[in-house]
């Protein structure tokens, strides 16, 4: 079991197209207060789902080279708290949607993963069967607010389709 810090992307999403239990092998998940903050905006059913052990906790004061970095890609408050978290956590995996914050996170070294490899390793977890994460991500467009480019998500099915054999 792994420890993670959650950004809001991957929590809203998942919750979304009904998915949250892809997060329950992970044996505590992180969640800063600007982030829970916006997802009780969003999508406050995904904080109480069950099987989820959200640790809903205050991020400490960003360094000043994740503070550059922060600065320099324009990140907000909820992308710069779970990256404060990930300096204290670094063997965390670092779970978001935002491309700017997983460049952040690529260029501090922490494990970074979105909604989309999460669903990827659903099927490697056996948590979800190829054909359940398939269907998912064929109907992402329309049951979720993740920005994916329409050629990059078809890309991605077809990948999977070919190394599951589908």
């Amino acid at each position: 079991m792994s420890k993670a810090v959650l950004d809001a992307g991957p929590l809203i999403h998942l919750a979304e197209i009904e998915a949250l239990e892809v997060l329950c092998d992970f044996e505590l998940c992180y969640v800063p207060e600007a982030v829970w903050q916006e997802v009780t905006r969003h999508q406050p059913t995904a904080l109480d789902s069950p099987g989820l052990s959200l640790k809903h906790c205050a991020a400490p004061p960003l360094s000043i080279n994740l503070q550059t970095l922060v600065t320099a890609l324009s990140l907000d408050s909820g992308e710069a708290e779970s990256l404060s978290l990930m300096e204290h956590h670094p063997e965390a995996w670092f779970l978001t949607d935002d491309a700017a914050a997983r460049l952040a996170a690529e260029q501090c070294q922490y494990q970074v993963h979105g909604t989309i490899g999460l669903l990827i390793r659903s099927v490697r977890q056996k948590q979800r069967r190829p054909v359940e994460v398939l269907e998912t991500l064929r109907n992402l467009p329309q049951r979720s607010t993740l920005h994916i480019r329409p050629a990059l998500l078809k890309a991605i099915i077809q990948r999977l389709q070919e190394e599951w054999n589908l």
